[in-house]
């Protein structure tokens, strides 16, 4: 249930609320996307109303490899974040919205930079600069081999923070939930709404 000071935007909800709800999520994941959108469209504010202050949500970012862009819009999350904390929720709620421009097909004949740049017009809509944003994902290109040092963009570290989470604690697959520290595989992404409040009935005391 550990998270980083800098990555306080991955948070919903207060810090001190007794029950964790984590759940890990992938960008380009169609059952992720279900999942989330669902808990900001209707579980979250049912919370608020309901259960005020005993439930946080912690984002986890599960990149999937297998899936080239994966890889690249969890960056351009990271980089949001960077930029304003605040901010992380709703940029991952409109990457899911999207998240069939950055599927493998959409992608496949696109380079690195271009994926970025059409990352930018969303940053956009934040009120987020695009040269701040990019300066954070772009990486350094050079033709010359003896120049390359593969070493990142200036969030390169932040990703390893999070696949190193994910790994320590033996998840595979997006997305997994976690109530209170403990796997729940009971939860499903194509939950109602109805669902959900019959299942925090019997988690929150």
């Amino acid at each position: 249930m550990a998270l980083a000071p800098q990555f306080a935007g991955h948070r919903w909800g207060v810090c001190t609320a007794p029950h964790v709800l984590e759940i890990y999520l992938d960008y380009v994941c169609p059952f992720s996307a279900k999942i989330f959108l669902r808990l900001r469209n209707d579980v979250f504010p049912f919370i608020e109303k309901e259960y005020p202050e005993k439930i946080q949500f912690l984002f986890r970012q599960q990149v999937q490899p297998w899936h080239p862009s994966s890889s690249v819009v969890h960056e351009a999350a990271l980089a949001v974040e960077r930029i304003d904390k605040t901010k992380f929720l709703d940029f991952s709620a409109k990457l899911f919205e999207v998240q069939r421009e950055y599927f493998d097909e959409s992608v496949q004949t696109l380079t690195r930079a271009q994926v970025n740049n059409s990352l930018a017009k969303y940053v956009n809509l934040l009120g987020i600069q695009s040269d701040q944003f990019t300066s954070l994902i772009n990486i350094p290109a050079t033709s010359n081999f003896s120049e390359a040092r593969n070493s990142g963009n200036n969030v390169t570290n932040d990703l390893k923070w999070h696949i190193k989470l994910g790994r320590q604690n033996g998840i595979h697959v997006s997305p997994t939930v976690l109530f209170d520290g403990i796997i729940d595989d009971s939860v499903s992404s194509g939950w109602t709404f109805e669902q959900w409040k019959e299942w925090l009935a019997k988690k929150v005391a």
